[in-house]
Parts: structure tokens; C-alpha cells; sequence
């Protein structure tokens, strides 16, 4: 580990915080680089790439690096299941078209039964009725 905190070595010890920090967080892959990374050519660079860090550079960043190679690979393949679920406004879409219903005849007749009154004098007229209790047979009120 010593070694990796030289000066000469800061580009590598930058390598592996750049690593760590990418592992941690678990970005996912931008697409226009997820599509070139999905391909036989992509996955062969990948590994190159993890190969000479492995061989030539620290064995923490060899390590790290192979481990961020596959986590690479990984995340850049797309997930087969996300093509097939619609997205909240494909939803959205569907349920409004799915919701919008003819006028029927029902909604026509009851319009035309009801009477379309919007007086208050309904609810503030004195009512002309007197309520009547039963015998409750020395019941409490509830």
C-alpha cells in the first residue's frame, strides 16, 4: 500500500478512487455508450483494458480494475424487462383513452327526469312538520 502513496503513483491512486467512487455510487451507463460497450468489440476493449491494469499497474488497481471492468459490462447491458414496461405517461395514455366513454342514453334520461334547481330557499324554508318520539320505556338517549 506504501507504495501506491508515492508521488510518482498519484495517477494510480486517483485511478482507484475514480474506481471506488464508481462502484459505490452505481451509476448506470449513459446509452450512447451503453451501445457501443454491449458489442463482442466493446467487451473485448473492456477486458483488455482490465487485463493491462491487472498486469502492469498496482495489484489493488489491477483488482479494482477488473471488478469495474465487469461491473461495466454490466451495467451497460440493457435490461431486457425496462423495454417491456411502459413508462408513467404510455400509462397515462392509455387509461385516458380508455376512459373516454360516449354520452349514453342513460345520462340523457336522467337528465331529462331531474329537475336542474339550484335555489337555497330548499334548505332555509321553515319545515312544517312536528317529530313524533315512541314510548322508549324509560330508555336513556344515546
Amino acid at each position: 500500500m506504501d507504495s501506491l502513496l508515492k508521488k510518482q503513483n498519484m495517477g494510480q491512486l486517483l485511478l482507484v478512487i475514480l474506481f471506488i467512487v464508481y462502484l459505490i455510487m452505481g451509476y448506470r451507463t449513459p446509452e450512447p455508450l451503453s451501445s457501443v460497450l454491449d458489442t463482442m468489440y466493446g467487451k473485448i476493449a473492456i477486458g483488455m483494458v482490465a487485463m493491462i491494469l491487472l498486469v502492469s499497474c498496482h495489484p489493488i488497481l489491477g483488482v479494482l480494475g477488473v471488478i469495474v471492468a465487469y461491473e461495466l459490462v454490466r451495467r451497460s447491458f440493457p435490461n431486457e424487462v425496462d423495454q417491456y414496461i411502459p413508462s408513467e405517461m404510455q400509462k397515462a395514455e392509455h387509461l385516458t383513452a380508455f376512459n373516454q366513454f360516449p354520452y349514453t342514453l342513460e345520462q340523457e334520461m336522467v337528465k331529462k327526469m331531474t329537475p336542474q334547481r339550484n335555489d337555497e330557499s330548499i334548505f332555509s324554508s321553515q319545515v312544517t312538520y312536528k317529530p313524533l318520539l315512541e314510548n322508549n320505556y324509560d330508555a336513556s338517549p344515546v
